[in-house]
């Protein structure tokens, strides 16, 4: 941490070379407005990612990532330990993801974003085989899915994992597993 021009410690978040943004200190006295910036300046374009992962829409995908930002800003002086607001923020978007897929199976349809074509990202994400994959992801039970994507897209730990999606260790093991047998199956079945 390091001073600020008011004298109070100043937030220090680690940069983009820094491997592990989980274990980042926020200062006693920064404000709710300084943490909840630098951490979405940290977080959002991986947390954006994992939710259009989870979702397929991209503008879904934004609006559950920015809600997730909104209500930890809200909840800011709530938070019991702010050393733990990357997993608030995690937890939360990952309940917006589950939330958004429950109201698409209720009919309550979500439109769907197609980026533009000339984009670079769209180029990436046009890759048949990409598609495929995440169509057979998608066909995945949520909690496997979700399994899936914390562990292969974030690289989170099994203990991590099951902190935010609210379950044992030995619950993420076993969904990852049977995702991982049944991706086979779907794979082959799609080439």
């Amino acid at each position: 941490m390091e001073p600020d021009d008011q004298g109070g410690a100043a937030l220090r978040w680690p940069g983009a070379d820094a491997p592990d943004l989980v274990g980042a200190r926020c200062a006693a006295g920064a404000s709710a407005e300084t943490a909840v910036d630098s951490l979405y300046r940290a977080q959002a374009v991986g947390l954006i990612r994992l939710a259009y992962i989870m979702l397929g829409d991209r503008q879904a995908a934004e609006d559950v990532v920015q809600d997730a930002f909104y209500g930890l800003f809200r909840h800011w002086d709530r938070l019991a330990n702010q050393d733990g607001a990357v997993y608030y923020v995690r937890t939360s978007v990952l309940n917006g993801c589950r939330t958004a897929l429950r109201r698409r199976a209720f009919g309550l349809r979500l439109t769907t974003y197609q980026p533009p074509a000339g984009s670079a990202e769209a180029a990436v994400l046009s890759n048949e085989e990409r598609q495929e994959v995440m169509r057979a992801v998608r066909a995945l039970p949520g909690r496997q899915r979700e399994a899936l994507v914390l562990r292969f897209y974030l690289d989170l730990p099994d203990q991590e994992i099951a902190r935010i999606m609210g379950v044992r260790p030995g619950t993420v093991r076993s969904a990852m597993h049977r995702a991982l047998k049944a991706l086979g199956p779907m794979l082959e079945e799609m080439s």
